[in-house]
């Protein structure tokens, strides 16, 4: 078994229930379709009264639960939700209703209030909204300040990560992060390696310099990342700075970071600012063959995924899954 059907597996051993905030996108609704008739998971598919078609009709007599955020018995408790956590920035008990008729606000609010496991965004809708509705009624992780995105890399050769899968972070949110962000990256990363990959992360702070081989301000930001885990007693190896064959090839680790529990062994990078990961999660994924998942949004205190605007019924399906091992994985 591969692994992308590892990660269906143990997303439909898990369970938990996700919405889907486009419900009147036909790759949602095919998307809906798979989920139910997978069997993995339960379905929430957010969908206004007014863009209701038959299909719709279909799918709730196959237990997808639809939603209208315009009309829905959870919108007065939704908005509460809501308010409580926008008031002191000036949010208006009526303005929190009327953003619940937002359909991605409303399955936010839904993760946000338990009441759905996970939500999946952005088939239709930018990600600048996608990130902001969750930002807005879910917030980061406990202890978290930073919401950042990360990559599954899965790569044809096995002798890279583990067994060939790899964590990538950030190459699509943060274009410049500071040191503090920069740990809070590697934190996530971590937390997503864990919970979809499995097993313990190592965790490289990448660099153009390893162990001091090189004195410039981008390196100080990088080692002082590393001192921010250790003041903060980070539960997973990590090392840096360290240059990308440090990392990953086991001969120049030993050689340009003797005694590292990470060179040459690492299985998540994290990359310095958002040009070296998008760029190098692209070379990787279109020259060196390898297939990129995601990306996840990690940091937040509970799952909310963003997808492009270009995917397919399939992505969502696999996003769906991914977005429930991050949940309870």
């Amino acid at each position: 078994m591969g692994f992308i059907e590892q990660l269906a597996a143990r997303a439909a051993a898990i369970g938990g229930r996700v919405v889907l905030a486009e419900g009147h996108d036909e790759r949602i609704v095919d998307a809906a379709g798979e989920l139910v008739a997978g069997g993995g998971c339960e379905v929430t598919l957010v969908c206004p009264g007014d863009q209701r078609q038959p299909i719709h009709d279909e799918l709730a007599e196959r237990g997808v639960d639809i939603a209208d955020p315009t009309a829905d018995s959870r919108r007065e408790d939704l908005a509460d939700h809501l308010h409580q956590r926008r008031a002191a920035k000036g949010m208006s008990r009526q303005e929190a209703l009327a953003a619940v008729e937002d359909p991605l606000y409303f399955a936010s609010l839904m993760v946000a209030t338990g009441a759905a496991d996970a939500s999946v965004g952005g088939a239709v809708r930018t990600t600048a909204d996608t990130v902001r509705a969750a930002l807005h009624c879910i917030g980061p992780s406990p202890g978290l300040r930073t919401v950042s995105s990360a990559f599954i890399m899965i790569h044809p050769d096995p002798r890279w990560g583990d067994d060939g899968v790899m964590v990538f972070a950030d190459c699509a949110v943060l274009p410049d992060p500071d040191s503090v962000q920069l740990a809070e990256i590697a934190l996530s990363a971590a937390a997503t390696f864990r919970s979809i990959v499995g097993g313990e992360p190592k965790v490289a702070l990448l660099s153009f310099s390893t162990n001091g081989s090189a004195r410039h301000p981008l390196v100080d930001k990088v080692t002082a990342a590393r001192a921010e885990l250790e003041s903060r007693g980070a539960d997973f190896v990590f090392d840096g700075e360290l240059q990308l064959d440090a990392a990953l090839l086991p001969g120049v680790g030993e050689k340009k970071a003797p005694g590292s529990a990470v060179a040459g062994k690492a299985n998540v990078l994290v990359f310095p600012d958002l040009n070296a990961g998008n760029i190098t999660y692209k070379a990787v994924e279109r020259l060196g063959g390898a297939r990129a998942l995601g990306p996840l949004m990690q940091g937040l205190a509970k799952p909310a995924n963003d997808l492009s605007r270009g995917c397919s019924a399939g992505d969502i399906v696999q996003t769906s899954y991914l977005s429930l091992l991050q949940a309870k994985g």
